[in-house]
């Protein structure tokens, strides 16, 4: 049997050598920038996290004492804790807000595409530019946000982002207000995939408004909310530019969060070997939350088995 198959290997067509030739061409940019730009750095970042190297200098390998020196860090936990809040504070509004937005916008109505685009503006809109903005707009003297309160209560609005309760809430809106049109473009396909049939049994059973949209609607979305969750954690678990540029961290290190500490320990404190073993401890905390969603997944999200 294994001579009749070396037989017909052999008696292939001569082109197939030249046609596999052709295949591996046409991939090896992605092959090749997939490697160098992806896997070499990962590598890379790995060996550094397993280094002193304090990048002017000679690197020296030791080991796993980085991430030993970050478990024992205090400062670490409470920015992982930051880095927690903030998640817990923007997904679940993000989420809710995205998913409002899209049952009043989904339907065809005439000045609904107007609305859609204004709320969908801030994605498109650089995030610095957008946090600047933002960071006027909070402003204790002069910003818009206290001379509203000024007119209409009377009364001087809080120094937004010099109060340590107030800061890091400031910056979650800052961030919803941003990126919450994304999905709601998302909720809005999910909704208009929905099949007007299921609406109409449902109101033939009696069924309500509130009824139809916890038994149809939102079974029906579940995919939908499956991405849109994933997105924004794997989004809030990065985020840097909001801090960066309109916290710095403050006040008294309530807003900084896991990113801009690794970017203060690389690029500030030139401690490139603890940096990258934060960004690995990083990685690992976002692979688990995916994971994790991915496995619960099984118990909720509609046509999943």
């Amino acid at each position: 049997m294994s001579g009749e198959l070396a037989a017909a290997i052999k008696r292939k067509h001569p082109l197939s050598r030249e046609a596999a030739i052709t295949g591996w061409l046409f991939v090896a940019p992605m092959v090749l920038g997939f490697i160098i730009f992806l896997i070499a750095p990962l590598v890379m970042a790995f060996y550094m996290s397993l280094t002193d190297w304090p990048i002017l200098g000679d690197a020296q390998f030791i080991g796993f004492a980085n991430y030993k020196a970050i478990v024992a860090d205090a400062e670490f936990w409470k920015i992982l804790g930051n880095t927690f809040y903030f998640s817990a504070g923007l997904v679940p509004l993000n989420i809710i807000l995205a998913l409002g937005l899209a049952l009043l916008l989904a339907k065809g109505k005439p000045g609904m595409g107007l609305f859609r685009t204004a709320i969908f503006v801030p994605v498109m809109t650089s995030l610095i530019v957008w946090a600047i903005v933002w960071k006027y707009l909070f402003a204790t003297d002069t910003g818009f946000i206290n001379q509203l309160i000024q007119l209409f209560f009377g009364v001087q609005g809080p120094a937004w982002l010099y109060n340590a309760q107030l800061a890091m809430p400031a910056v979650i809106v800052t961030s919803v207000l941003k990126n919450v049109g994304l999905n709601m473009v998302l909720f809005i396909a999910a909704l208009q995939q929905v099949p007007a049939q299921l609406y109409e049994a449902a109101k033939i059973d009696g069924a309500g408004r509130r009824t139809a949209f916890f038994q149809v609607t939102v079974p029906m979305i579940t995919p939908t909310i499956f991405l849109t969750v994933i997105m924004t954690v794997i989004g809030s678990l990065k985020v840097f530019g909001q801090i960066y540029v309109m916290t710095q961290g403050g006040p008294s290190g309530s807003t900084k969060v896991l990113v801009y500490y690794i970017w203060e320990k690389a690029f500030k404190l030139f401690e490139f070997g603890y940096a990258s073993a934060l960004a690995y401890i990083l990685f690992f905390i976002i692979l688990i939350f995916t994971l994790i969603q991915w496995q619960l997944r099984k118990r909720w999200v509609f046509h999943e088995s």
